[in-house]
C-alpha cells in the first residue's frame, strides 16, 4: 500500500450499539497482563460507563495453564494454552496482546487484525520491527492497531502525537525511554559507583533484568526512538533505522569529567527532521547513544528509573512529558487506555487515527547527522602537543568550542569540545587522533546534546 491511500481504508464503520458487550482476549500474564486483569476487575462499573457497554474477557492465553489456573485474577476465566484459538473466536472483539517478543505475536497479532479484531499492544519491539505491515492489516480490515504502552508506559506521547499534535509541525523528540539505563547513570552520578556496581544495584532492587543486553545496550530505547519517529515524523522508521550505542563503557571518570563540565550524562533517544539552509526537509534521524546534557536542561533532572520526553514543535514550541516509563501498573494503565478507545470504537462506530506515512521523508544515515563530541584524551605532556592535536581539528574542518587540559606527572588528561561537524568527520578524527603518537589513550568519546 502506498501512504497517499493510507486513510482511504477508513470508512463508516458502524458500532455494535449502546449497551452490547464488547468481548476481549488477553494474551499473556506476566506482570503486566496480571495488573490488566486486576485492573479490568476492578473499574468493571467505570470502564462500562466511559464506553458505553461492558467489557467481557472471553479468555487468557498464557503458555502454562497449570502455572496460572489458581491465580486470583483468572477466577471464572477461560484459561487456555492455544492463543490462536482465542484470537479468531466470533465472540471476541479485541485483542490484548501481552506477550512480548516479536516473531509469535506478530503471528497471532496479525491473526487477529486479518479476522477483524481490533489490537492493543505494549510489544514495542514488535511495533518497532514491523509497523508497516501490522498498520497495513489493521486498515485493509478497518479495525484499531493501539500501542501506547509500548513507549512510557504511561506517558502519554504516543497519543499526543497521534492526535494532540497532529496538526503541528514536529521538529525534534529527545528523551530519556528507558528507566534501567537512567537509574544505572543516576546511581554513578549520586554515588560515585562504577557501573559494574550500579548495574548489581539495579538488579538487586528489580530496575535490571537478569539479562540485562537489551536495556544497557541500547535496544529497548532504539525501538521506542523508531516508534517515536515514526508518528512523529509520518514516515516509517524501524528498528533497523536507528544507530544504537549503551552505556556499557560510560566509567565513573565520564561521570566525575561531566559534573565538572556542568552536564550530566544520560541515554537519549534523539529524533530529529533535518532540513537545508532554505528550511526544507532533507530527511529525518533516529539515535540512541550516550549524551552530555547540560544541567540547566529539564532532562538532566529525571533521576531514578523515571522516563522524560521532550519535544519540539513548530507551533506548540517546547513540550516535556515525565513520569513512571516502566512497571505492572503504569504499563497497564496505558493498556487499558488504549483499550478504552478501541472499545468506545466497537460501540458506537469508526475508528481510531490510521497511520499515515504519507511524509515518506529518508531516513538519513547516522554519518551524515550533524553531532558534537567531548572527547577525553591522555597525551604526552611536552610542549607542542596541544598545538599539534588542535591543528589535525582545524585541517579536517572541525572546530573546538573549549579545550581543557589537566596535568599528571609526564602525562595529561586533555579534554576536547567540538562544534557542530558530521559524525562522519568526528569519527574520523578520533581515528587519526588514536594513532597519534602523543595520544597515549583516548579514554571516552561523549556526544553533547545540541
Amino acid at each position: 500500500m502506498t501512504s497517499a491511500t493510507t486513510e482511504g481504508y477508513n470508512g463508516n464503520y458502524p458500532g455494535k450499539g449502546i449497551g452490547t458487550p464488547v468481548g476481549i482476549a488477553v494474551l499473556g500474564k506476566g506482570t503486566v497482563g496480571t495488573e490488566v486483569l486486576r485492573l479490568l476487575s476492578e473499574f468493571s462499573s467505570n470502564l462500562e460507563h466511559r464506553i458505553g457497554g461492558p467489557i467481557e474477557v472471553r479468555g487468557v492465553a498464557v503458555s502454562d495453564v497449570e502455572k496460572h489456573k489458581d491465580a486470583p485474577e483468572v477466577q471464572g476465566l477461560y484459561l487456555t494454552g492455544d492463543a490462536r484459538e482465542l484470537v479468531t473466536r466470533d465472540d471476541v472483539d479485541i485483542v490484548v496482546e501481552l506477550i512480548g517478543g516479536i516473531d509469535y505475536p506478530r503471528e497471532l497479532v496479525l491473526e487477529a487484525l486479518k479476522a477483524g479484531k481490533s489490537v492493543v499492544t505494549a510489544n514495542k519491539a514488535l511495533v518497532a520491527a514491523h509497523s508497516a505491515e501490522l498498520a497495513d492489516a489493521a486498515n485493509a480490515a478497518g479495525v484499531d492497531l493501539y500501542y501506547e504502552a509500548a513507549v512510557a508506559a504511561a506517558i502519554p506521547v504516543v497519543g499526543m502525537l497521534r492526535r494532540s499534535l497532529a496538526g503541528d509541525q514536529v521538529q525534534r523528540i529527545s528523551g530519556i525511554v528507558n528507566g534501567t539505563t537512567n537509574f544505572i547513570l543516576d546511581a554513578m552520578a549520586s554515588t560515585g559507583a562504577d557501573y559494574e556496581e550500579a548495574l548489581a544495584e539495579a538488579t538487586r532492587l528489580g530496575y535490571a533484568e537478569a539479562d540485562p543486553t537489551a536495556d544497557v545496550e541500547g535496544h529497548d530505547a532504539a525501538s521506542k526512538a523508531a516508534i517515536l519517529a515514526s508518528m512523529g515524523f509520518h514516515t516509517r522508521v524501524t528498528f533497523d533505522d536507528v544507530h544504537c550505542e549503551g552505556i556499557t563503557k560510560i566509567t565513573a571518570d565520564d561521570i566525575e569529567a561531566a559534573k565538572k563540565s556542568g552536564h550530566t550524562i544520560k541515554l537519549l533517544a534523539i529524533c530529529e527532521r533535518l532540513v537545508d539552509d532554505a528550511g526544507s526537509t532533507t530527511g529525518v534521524n533516529a539515535r540512541v547513544h550516550p549524551t552530555l546534557v547540560p544541567n540547566e536542561h529539564p532532562l538532566a533532572s529525571v533521576d531514578e528509573s523515571y522516563n522524560a520526553i521532550f519535544v519540539e514543535a513548530e507551533a506548540a514550541g517546547r513540550l516535556m512529558f515525565y513520569g513512571n516509563g516502566a512497571g505492572g501498573a503504569p504499563t497497564a494503565s496505558a493498556v487499558l487506555g488504549d483499550l478504552v478507545g478501541a472499545a468506545r470504537n466497537k460501540v458506537h462506530g469508526g475508528r481510531a487515527p490510521a497511520e499515515n506515512p504519507y511524509a515518506d521523508y529518508p531516513v538519513v544515515s547516522f554519518e551524515e547527522v550533524t553531532t558534537r563530541y567531548t572527547i577525553n584524551m591522555t597525551v604526552n605532556d611536552r610542549v607542542g602537543v596541544l598545538t599539534d592535536l588542535t591543528a589535525r581539528f582545524a585541517k579536517a574542518g572541525i572546530s573546538l568550542s573549549a579545550v581543557r587540559q589537566e596535568e599528571s606527572g609526564d602525562e595529561a588528561h586533555l579534554i576536547v569540545v567540538t562544534h557542530a561537524a558530521r559524525e562522519q568527520d568526528l569519527s574520523a578524527i578520533v581515528e587519526q587522533l588514536s594513532g597519534h603518537d602523543d595520544v597515549l589513550a583516548v579514554n571516552s568519546v561523549i556526544r553533547l546534546d545540541s
